[in-house]
């Protein structure tokens, strides 16, 4: 069984190698004009959030809408640390980022103790209600945070001309949240999932699983957060409302609950999309409801060729690939 599962880590490894020489042979060759070169980082970001939520949502089972509240907690820890001190550069971000992610993992904690005692849509209900609380302490906090006019003159330490780290950065957060799921815990809270009662049967404690889950995802939500706000270099308040968080949850939902091989697809897919649809930008939020009806109604609809077996994008994908080389 070990050695099974170090296979499966080294081919993920492989395959994030893989992706970087793409990117990279992309990038060198020319074949990315500076307008999807730019979309490195987004891309980046947005497979950290995705996999990290997929974490409370997939794999714990319990719905969440406060996703951009922790995103938003790191952006601005870290921003109204590098804004306000004079240090090396490599220092101040690595020093930056552990700021952002403690932070974020901090208020996952105060926010997941008493939140996670409901379930279903009053836990989505009261997240939200936590994320708009955030918004608004943000924008009272003017002295701080500048109010609603947000941060400006952030350091660009993770814009596109350093995504060699924020690519890093991003893959270390998918093989710790893959080889959390792999292990002893990662199969205790997917027992939560399944039958909670059952599982406190058998003496383990579902609280504090279901806290921990809750703050390794506010964690990496808030290195996410690091990273976004070193990229664009301005935040405001209102980038981290409740759509941010609704648009987290369509890629998790595109990509498969419970898995981190399709979030990672749907999360370049639906950050891509709006740049090839460009004159349809106003349109994004519509395109992604109409992607999730559809994804939805596609997943829950049998298919006489077996496409849908599997319903994650990832497998879907494969399942495709099988059929067209005619093997089964």
């Amino acid at each position: 069984m070990k050695n099974i599962l170090n296979k499966k880590e080294l081919k993920s490894v492989i395959i994030l190698v893989l992706g970087y020489i793409l990117i990279t042979v992309l990038i060198k060759g020319g074949f990315l004009n500076r307008q999807y070169t730019s979309l490195l980082v987004p891309i980046a970001v947005n497979i950290m959030l995705a996999v990290s939520l997929n974490l409370v949502t997939g794999f714990l089972g319990e719905l969440s809408l406060g996703h951009a509240c922790f995103m938003s907690i790191g952006a601005y820890s870290s921003a109204i640390f590098t804004v306000n001190t004079n240090l090396p550069a490599v220092i101040q971000f690595i020093i930056a980022l552990a700021i952002g992610g403690i932070m974020a993992a901090i208020f996952g904690f105060l926010i997941g103790v008493p939140v996670l005692r409901l379930r279903g849509d009053y836990l989505a209900i009261v997240t939200l209600g936590f994320g708009e609380i955030i918004k608004s302490i943000l924008i009272a906090m003017g002295g701080i945070t500048n109010g609603a006019k947000g941060l400006s003159k952030i350091p660009l330490y993770s814009n596109y001309k350093n995504y060699t780290v924020v690519y890093i950065i991003m893959a270390i957060t998918v093989l710790m949240i893959m080889n959390l799921v792999k292990s002893r815990d990662g199969r205790a809270i997917c027992a939560v999932r399944d039958n909670d009662i059952a599982t406190e049967s058998i003496g383990i404690k579902v609280s504090a699983y279901k806290i921990k889950a809750f703050v390794i995802s506010a964690f990496f939500a808030g290195i996410a957060g690091v990273l976004y706000a070193h990229n664009v270099g301005i935040i405001k308040p209102t980038t981290f409302d409740y759509n941010q968080s609704i648009e987290i949850l369509v890629i998790v939902v595109l990509g498969g609950m419970g898995s981190i091989q399709g979030s990672i697809i749907a999360a370049i897919i639906l950050t891509v999309l709006p740049e090839l649809l460009r004159g349809a930008d106003n349109y994004r939020m519509l395109l992604y409801s109409i992607a999730l009806i559809l994804i939805m109604i596609f997943n829950h609809s049998k298919i006489k060729e077996g496409l849908m077996e599997n319903r994650t994008l990832s497998k879907l994908f494969q399942k495709r690939g099988a059929l067209k080389n005619g093997t089964s």
